[in-house]
C-alpha cells in the first residue's frame, strides 16, 4: 500500500492555510488535496497480474450459492475436478456422455469465467474397465454366480433397514441422506430391492446397500450384471467392489428394467459388492451375477496397442473438438512420472479408474496425445502436468528433459503445470529452485492445483492452531512472491488453488485426512492464508 504522508501533509498545509483571515486581497481560493492512490484490491483475480484459477466441483457450484458467489468473486476461471476426465465421459459400451460437462462448462461461461480443460491424458479418473478391454479377447463366462444372495429372493417382511429385510445384505442410510429400502416385484421375480433416496446425502455412500463377500482370485476377469430400474432419467448407481481396495463403475439406468454389465479385474481376494446411491430417486435392483471370464486372453501386442491409440485418439479429438473456442488451454498429459525414480508410468493398482497407456503405447503415448490435440484444436494451449515438482527432484528434472525429448519430435507443448499439493513444511529453497529450473525451459508456468496442508502428519483429531494457520498463510504467500520473483512476466499463465473451502478439498473429502488445507473455513468465510495470498500477488 502507498504512503499516505502526502495526504497528511497536504491536510496539515489546508488547515494552516484556511486559519489564516481573509484581507480582501486574495483572488483565488486553495484547492482541495489530491487524494492518494490506494492499492488495495478487494479480490484474488484483482489482486493479481495473471489469471487466477479456482478448481470447482460440479455439485457444489450448481447447488450452492455461496460456494459459487466466492469463485465468482474471486477467480478469472476455472478447473473442473472431474467432470472432463475420461471417466466422467467414455461410457462402457465406448460411447462419450458429456452432458454433466456441457453444464458445467454454461454455468461456468454464463458466470463470466473461463474454462481450463483439466485433463487428457492421466492414469487415474478413467474408465478403466472399457481401457482394458481393448487390450483382450472378450471370451465367454462361467455359468457359476459367485455371489450368493444376488437374487434378493431370501429375507423376511417388506420394508426396513439393516440385514433383515433381505439376506445377506446389510441397508444403511446415514450422514444427512433420508430414504427408505423395500422388498418389491422384481424383474421376472418374486423379490427386488428398492431403494428411496428422498434426500441425497453428502457422500455417495450414505445410502448404500453392502452385499456379501465373494471369493476372488486376484489378476483374475469377472463380469458383474445387474438388472436395475429407475424413477428418474438421471438418477445414478454406483457399483462398488471393494475390500480394502476401492473398485468403481457408474450406472445411469433407464425408467425401464435393463441390465448392465462391469467387467473388472479382481485386486483382493475377499471384497464385497456395494450399491451406492447419490442421487435422489427410487431405484430397484434385481438378478446381480458375478461370473468369470474363462476364456479370451490377451490379445497380440501390435493389436492391443493399436486398440489403445485408436481409444486415445478418438477421447483427445472429441474432446477438445467439441470445446474448440470455448476451453482455451489443456492439461493434455498429467502425471506421467513415478515418484521418487523419474521413470515413465507404465504399470500401478488395478483399480477399475486405472489405466497406464504407456504399458501399451511406450514413451511415445505422450508424443501422440500432443499430436491428437493440436491436430483437433491448433490454437489451443498445451499443458504437461505433474506434482511434487518442488520437492522431487529427480521427478522435475525428468519432465523437463522429456519436455525437450517430446519438443525435439515435433510435439506442440507450450507450456508446464506445476500441480503443488504442498504443506507448511515444505522447503522454500525448493520452491524457488523449482520454478528457476520451469522458466528456464522458457515455456508458459502455471501454478495448476495449489493448497497447503496444516496437517501433514496426519494426526488425528486435529485442529489447527493459530500457528498453523499463521504458517499456512505464509507459505500461500511465498508461493506467489516465488512465482512472480522466479518466472518472468511473459511466461506467468495461471495461479490456480484447487477447491474453495477446507470442507469441499479432495484432502478431505477423498484421501479422509483431518486438515484445513485452503483460503475459505467451512462457513466460506476469509482465512488467514487467503489475507497473504492477496498481499503476495501483489
Amino acid at each position: 500500500m502507498k504512503s499516505a504522508l502526502p495526504f497528511f501533509v497536504a491536510t496539515v498545509l489546508l488547515a494552516i492555510t484556511s486559519c489564516k483571515k481573509d484581507n480582501g486581497n486574495s483572488s483565488t481560493t486553495n484547492p482541495p488535496p489530491t487524494p492518494p492512490t490506494v492499492d488495495n484490491p478487494t479480490t484474488l483475480k484483482e489482486a493479481a497480474s495473471f489469471p487466477i484459477g479456482i478448481a470447482i466441483e460440479y455439485a457444489l457450484f450448481r447447488n450452492n450459492a455461496a460456494y459459487k458467489n466466492v469463485v465468482t468473486r474471486e477467480a478469472d476461471q476455472v478447473t473442473f475436478g472431474y467432470q472432463m476426465k475420461h471417466g466422467a465421459i467414455m461410457k462402457d459400451d465406448g460411447s462419450f456422455d458429456y452432458s454433466t460437462a456441457d453444464e458445467l462448462l454454461n454455468l461456468s461461461t454464463a458466470a463470466g469465467l473461463q474454462v481450463f480443460g483439466h485433463t487428457l491424458v492421466w492414469h487415474q479418473n478413467q474408465n478403466g474397465n472399457y481401457l482394458r478391454s481393448l487390450t483382450v479377447d472378450a471370451g465367454s463366462t462361467s455359468a457359476t454366480n459367485l455371489l450368493s444372495a444376488g437374487d434378493f429372493e431370501a429375507g423376511t417382511g417388506t420394508t426396513g433397514t439393516g440385514s433383515t429385510l433381505f439376506t445377506g445384505w446389510n441397508l444403511l442410510i446415514g450422514g444427512n441422506a433420508s430414504g427408505s429400502y423395500a422388498a418389491v416385484t422384481g424383474n421376472n421375480s418374486t423379490r427386488a430391492l428398492e431403494a428411496t433416496v428422498t434426500s441425497p446425502g453428502t457422500n455417495a455412500y450414505d445410502v448404500q446397500a453392502i452385499g456379501p463377500n465373494w471369493t476372488a482370485v486376484v489378476g483374475t476377469q469377472y463380469k458383474v450384471s445387474v438388472d436395475i430400474k429407475s424413477s428418474v432419467t438421471n438418477g445414478k448407481v454406483k457399483l462398488v467392489n471393494q475390500n480394502s481396495i476401492y473398485q468403481q463403475n457408474d450406472i445411469t439406468p433407464t425408467t425401464s428394467w435393463a441390465t448392465y454389465t462391469w467387467t473388472l479385474t479382481a485386486s483382493e481376494t475377499s471384497p464385497s459388492l456395494r450399491l451406492n446411491f447419490p442421487n435422489g430417486g427410487v431405484y430397484a435392483i434385481d438378478n446381480i451375477k458375478i461370473n468369470e471370464v474363462t476364456s479370451g486372453g490377451a490379445l497380440p501386442p501390435a493389436q492391443a496397442a493399436a486398440n489403445v491409440d485408436s481409444a486415445m485418439s478418438r477421447f483427445i479429438r472429441n474432446s477438445v473438438t467439441r470445446y474448440a473456442g470455448k476451453v482455451k488451454a489443456w492439461d493434455v498429459v498429467n502425471e506421467a512420472f513415478n515418484d521418487g525414480t523419474g521413470s515413465i508410468r507404465t504399470s500401478g493398482a488395478l483399480t477399475s479408474d486405472a489405466f497406464y497407456w504407456a504399458q501399451y503405447l511406450g514413451r511415445d503415448f505422450a508424443l501422440k496425445a500432443f499430436n491428437y490435440a493440436k491436430a483437433a484444436d491448433p490454437s489451443a494451449v498445451l499443458f504437461i502436468n505433474d506434482y511434487n515438482l518442488e520437492s522431487d527432484n529427480r521427478k522435475l528434472d525428468s519432465l523437463l528433459a522429456f519436455v525437450n525429448e517430446l519438443k525435439a519430435k515435433g510435439a506442440k507443448i507450450d507450456g508446464i503445470g506445476t500441480q503443488m499439493h504442498i504443506s507448511i513444511t515444505t522447503s522454500k529453497t525448493a520452491i524457488d529452485n523449482m520454478f528457476v529450473k520451469l522458466a528456464a525451459t522458457g515455456l508458459k508456468i502455471r501454478v495448476s492445483e495449489l493448497d497447503v496442508r496444516v496437517n501433514p502428519n496426519n494426526l488425528t483429531g486435529f485442529n489447527a492452531s493459530t500457528q498453523n494457520l499463521t504458517d499456512q498463510a505464509s507459505m500461500y504467500r511465498y508461493v506467489a512472491e516465488s512465482f512472480i520473483r522466479n518466472v518472468p512476466v511473459a511466461q506467468r499463465y495461471d495461479f490456480t488453488i484447487w477447491g474453495v473451502a477446507d470442507s469441499d478439498s479432495w484432502i478431505v473429502t477423498a484421501l479422509r485426512k483431518e486438515d484445513f488445507p485452503l483460503l475459505f473455513d467451512a462457513g466460506y468465510t476469509k482465512k488467514p492464508a487467503y489475507t497473504s495470498l492477496l498481499q503476495g500477488l501483489k
